[in-house]
């Protein structure tokens, strides 16, 4: 029997009140938060968000919970852009979407910096924590302290491995690896880069979720990462289910899987129904794989989306996987 659980990749939208609460405190700009020079007042608006994105989740019924990263004004490049050997510059556009993050360019050593666990240990009821991953943190900055390419994922690799190393215990870790399809690896980089995942992922007790999405890994790095020590590898069903479902078929996967079955970046609300189907019909189209776990999750971090439309995905998300485990 399959065991469904319902997360999300995290990177909730901030609610409308607590950008207005943001927007009325004098001098706070984008990116105050995660400089070191956030107020009180700055603080406690985002201590809020975040009790309620956690009890919202709660509420709609997941089986996993994360923080939200509400404070990731960087997105995925957030756990660079607060370190303090780099230096944020200009604005670049995130993926090909019409979010922007500033440009993390590491200027000395990434040493260990504490913040992603400093945001969990702060978030009662967190069972699942989130980070990007190796590759596409890497991908996301400029190196101009390492010199090498190679050199420069591996000191990512070792950063974030500390990063998650330092977490408080929680029941999963996802590691969002966007960037493995929107820039894959080239050959001898395929295979660092799942070296890189494993590292990150050898450094925790929890469950290690690589999460890809965006469309599909090409064959070659995909068939590297399935060499990463981790428990499921995460498709995204929603931009390109023909190509990951090749993927699975032609080299199998994980034990679990992570089904990227909700879509992260449209209003458009499934009903359960639909979202049961996506599952059912992954399950069917590679009947030769038997997947103790999955977990039914949003395709993409969901700050695309306005409050209520990510509130809905989350009650349909949760009432859909209770009926794959029924």
């Amino acid at each position: 029997m399959t065991e469904a659980i319902a997360t999300t990749p995290g990177l909730f939208p901030l609610p409308d009140r607590a950008k207005e609460e943001l927007s009325d405190l004098k001098g706070h700009q984008k990116g105050d938060l995660v400089s070191g020079s956030e107020s009180g007042e700055v603080v406690d608006v985002y201590e809020r968000a975040r009790s309620e994105a956690i009890e919202r989740q709660q509420a709609a019924g997941l089986d996993r919970v994360v923080e939200g990263q509400l404070r990731w004004d960087d997105m995925l490049a957030h756990p660079l852009a607060v370190h303090d050997s780099v230096e944020t510059r200009g604005i670049v556009r995130y993926y090909d979407n019409n979010n922007f993050y500033r440009e993390p360019v590491v200027a000395g050593e990434l040493d260990y910096d504490g913040d992603v666990a400093a945001e969990l240990d702060a978030a009662a009821g967190v069972d699942q924590a989130v980070l990007p991953g190796p590759y596409s943190l890497s991908e996301l900055a400029t190196d101009e302290h390492y010199g090498d390419e190679a050199a420069f994922l591996d000191a990512v690799a070792g950063f974030l491995a500390e990063e998650a190393a330092a977490l408080p215990a929680v029941e999963t870790l996802f590691l969002l690896e966007p960037s493995l399809v929107t820039d894959p690896p080239d050959d001898g980089e395929d295979r660092r880069a799942s070296a890189a995942v494993d590292r990150v992922a050898d450094a925790v007790e929890a469950d290690v979720v690589v999460h890809t999405y965006w469309g599909a890994i090409p064959e070659k790095p995909y068939a590297h990462l399935m060499d990463a020590d981790v428990d499921a590898i995460g498709f995204d069903f929603v931009s390109d289910h023909e190509t990951n479902v090749y993927n699975i078929q032609e080299y199998g996967t994980k034990d679990a899987v992570g089904l990227g079955v909700v879509d992260g970046q449209n209003t458009l609300v499934e009903t359960p129904a639909e979202i049961v189907e996506r599952v059912d019909w992954v399950r069917e189209s590679v009947p030769a794989q038997e997947f103790e776990t999955v977990y039914a999750t949003p395709n993409t971090g969901l700050f695309f989306l306005p409050v209520n439309r990510f509130e809905a995905k989350l009650e349909a998300l949760a009432a859909a996987a209770e009926e794959v485990s029924a």
